[in-house]
């Protein structure tokens, strides 16, 4: 199974800095590209469960680069129920 996820922000100085935040947790389990403004983040996994996970280890870590940078602020909503602010 695959999964691309592509993340764009207002500058390309902003993108870099979330990439660059989020890089070193990734390893090898994610690959990512940045073009301007985009980021692409692209996972692999043998089954749903796993690039369930990953992406949502990813997402989370964006959340908490975003958060630093400035870019929101407040509670943001549990969207999956899980009870984990992601």
């Amino acid at each position: 199974m695959k999964l691309e996820l592509v993340l764009e922000y207002s500058d390309a100085k902003i993108a870099k800095t979330i990439l660059n935040s989020v890089l070193p947790d990734n390893g090898s389990h994610v690959s990512s590209v940045l073009k301007g403004n985009k980021i692409t983040f692209r996972m692999e996994a043998d089954n749903a469960g796993t690039l369930r996970n990953t992406a949502d280890d990813l997402l989370a870590c964006v959340k908490i680069a975003e958060e630093a940078a400035g870019l929101i602020s407040g509670a943001v909503p549990d969207l999956d129920g899980d009870s984990l602010l992601e």
